[in-house]
């Protein structure tokens, strides 16, 4: 069976899910949507991509798709979430950061309890063919037991640290959070819809011991030259027998304790763990037991690590889950680091 597929926003970032299709094995492209007619006409046409609407209940009844794309800005998530779980879209995969406050993460909290929709947020690095390799190694004792864990990205929380804090949840075998402890400063806003921390650390302690170390934006080691800040990202897990180290570059493992090293191409690794993710979409919507491992539960738990980050700078104590973060708690942060930000889709 083929699943049709269809994209809402036709901007710079939704070029990689389409480019992915070529590597989808289940799915086809059948129709996109963007309120900009000649940027829908042309992406369009480089994709080889039949029908183009400017209105998204107009291209949800005439298509049908039993997945949608949603590459559109954090900053009106919830609205077109909720406006896609009404049409009765059976899955969508929403674009990263899930959420930009507290918010707006409680209300897409309450659209994941209650919706039929299945939601998995765009965290396409969890299916790279490397970081499954990596990660089958760890599962399987490859390192011992998993003590600590280790990320960085050189764009801040909203831009990518939210990509390798995913990846930290999948290290540590999805274990619930016990408490974090974070220091953040300074205030940075990518394209006008990523409010985050200029720079940021969180020391994470699991449910089981494990403990993890984040760290966002100003400060974190580069790991290549001449590359622009968002090729800068990289996680290392230790074991009591070996580590594993990825980096968007090269990897590491050890294997019987001797330490294996190489390189990959990230383009192609990031082509196939979208294609993968897509695949694992396809697999939920078949059977309901198989939920994509970047789901949005799981995902909204990752935001609210995020969260307890900027509350545990804000109230200079450690936050200890369960946590409820107050609504305001993004403005608190602005307020406390005293930087100036507007929503411009009223949040």
């Amino acid at each position: 069976m083929s699943y049709r597929c269809a994209f809402l926003g036709c901007g710079g970032r939704a070029r990689g899910h389409a480019w992915a299709y070529e590597h989808v094995e289940r799915g086809e492209k059948v129709a996109c949507c963007d309120l900009i007619e000649e940027k829908a006409v042309a992406f369009a046409e480089e994709y080889d991509i039949p029908n183009w609407y400017l209105d998204l209940d107009e291209m949800i009844e005439e298509e049908r798709p039993d997945i949608v794309h949603m590459v559109m800005p954090p900053t009106i998530r919830y609205s077109l979430m909720s406006r896609l779980s009404d049409l009765g879209v059976p899955a969508v995969t929403v674009e990263k950061p899930i959420a930009v406050g507290a918010d707006d993460y409680k209300r897409i909290r309450e659209l994941e309890e209650s919706s039929d929709t299945k939601f998995a947020v765009n965290h396409q690095l969890r299916y790279h063919p490397r970081t499954l390799d990596l990660l089958e190694h760890v599962h399987s004792g490859g390192i011992g037991e998993v003590r600590c864990l280790d990320a960085s990205a050189m764009l801040p929380m909203s831009g990518q640290g939210v990509h390798v804090l995913d990846l930290m949840f999948a290290y540590a075998g999805y274990v619930p959070v016990e408490a974090v402890q974070g220091a953040c400063a300074g205030f940075d806003d990518i394209n006008g819809t990523h409010p985050s921390p200029a720079s940021a650390a969180a020391l994470i302690t699991f449910a089981d011991g494990k403990r993890g170390l984040l760290q966002s934006g100003e400060g974190v080691p580069e790991m290549a030259e001449d590359v622009p800040r968002h090729m800068h990202k990289r996680i290392a897990a230790y074991g009591t027998e070996g580590f594993v180290h990825w980096s968007m570059h090269h990897w590491e493992k050890t294997v019987d304790g001797e330490v294996q090293r190489g390189e990959h191409v990230y383009r192609e690794e990031d082509d196939l763990g979208q294609a993968g993710l897509v695949e694992a979409l396809i697999d939920w919507i078949e059977d309901d037991e198989a939920v994509a491992p970047t789901n949005l539960a799981t995902s909204l738990d990752e935001w609210l690590v995020i969260l307890a980050c900027y509350a545990s700078t804000v109230g200079k104590t450690p936050i200890h889950f369960p946590f409820d973060p107050p609504d305001d708690l993004l403005d608190q942060y602005i307020d406390f680091v005293g930087a100036e930000w507007e929503n411009p889709h009223g949040g």
